[in-house]
Parts: C-alpha cells; sequence; structure tokens
C-alpha cells in the first residue's frame, strides 16, 4: 500500500475485521439453513463473496484469517456458545425460539470472545452494528448488546 498512512492501513484492518464479522453471521446462517459443512461455507465465501461484485456495487474484502477463526470457534465451541447464550435469555425464549440470524451473530460473537484476545467491548460493539445491519428497523441491536454484554461477562470476567 505506497502512500497510505498508517491510520489509513489502521482504519482498512478495521473495516476488513467488521466484514469479516458480518460475513461470518451470514456464513453460519446459511450453515445452519441449508445444513451445509463449514468447509463448503468457507470456501463459498472466501472464493465469492470477499470483494464480490454486483450491480448495487461492491462488496467488502474481509480479513480471511478472523472469518475462519470465527466459524472455526463458533463450530467447534458451540455448545458452550449455546449454553452461555441461553443463560443470557430470559427463560421464555430460548435459544431455539430465536431467529436465526440472532443465532448466527451470537455463534460469532460467542466464538470471538472465547478463542480471541479481542477485548470484549470490541466484540459487543461490532456484533450489535452486525445486528444493525440486518435489523436496521428493529430494537435487535439492544437485544444484542444485552445478551453479549452478558455472555461476555460470563466468559471473560476478568476483562470487566
Amino acid at each position: 500500500m505506497p502512500n497510505t498512512s498508517a491510520d489509513d492501513r489502521r482504519a482498512l484492518r478495521r473495516r476488513m475485521k467488521s466484514a469479516a464479522r458480518l460475513y461470518a453471521v451470514q456464513a453460519l446462517f446459511q450453515m445452519e439453513a441449508m445444513a451445509q459443512t463449514l468447509d463448503s461455507v468457507r470456501v463459498e465465501f472466501e472464493d465469492h463473496r470477499f470483494g464480490m461484485v454486483t450491480d448495487e456495487g461492491a462488496f467488502s474484502e474481509g480479513d480471511v484469517d478472523l472469518f475462519r477463526a470465527l466459524l472455526e470457534a463458533a463450530v467447534a465451541e458451540q455448545n458452550r456458545i449455546d449454553q452461555l447464550t441461553d443463560r443470557a435469555l430470559v427463560a421464555k425464549w430460548p435459544l431455539g425460539r430465536i431467529d436465526p440470524t440472532l443465532r448466527a451473530v451470537f455463534r460469532a460473537a460467542g466464538g470471538e470472545l472465547l478463542v480471541t484476545q479481542t477485548p470484549p467491548k470490541v466484540v459487543i460493539n461490532e456484533f450489535v452494528e452486525v445486528a444493525r445491519a440486518f435489523f436496521p428497523e428493529g430494537k435487535e441491536a439492544g437485544f444484542v448488546n444485552a445478551v453479549l454484554d452478558h455472555m461476555a461477562r460470563e466468559a471473560r470476567p476478568e476483562a470487566f
């Protein structure tokens, strides 16, 4: 990247990480909805979705390493993540009753909380923004914020 400042490079890395989080949620949703394997959905996203150009414009490039880490963690730690999520939800709303997109958000965020050193507040803020992207008119972002805050405090209490 000639002629780019350190600030520009940091901003690009942040955008790529944000895109990777969004793609991870989409991929996890797709895996559940279409019974696809981790490998098949990972290849599809990395080969076709990252940077894809459509009539509406270009998709962002994503941070491949973060994308892979989130998918792998969400799959490997799904039981633990789902238990964290269940404990964060009120009794009337078990994880199975939650919108599948929100389930994917919780699983991707839970994976990041469990396997990375990303500060929990960053994880929460990033996935609240992902929720806003999927539900721009709804209250889901606030719901995601509350659930992820509870999950993060249980998973990484030392960070608070």
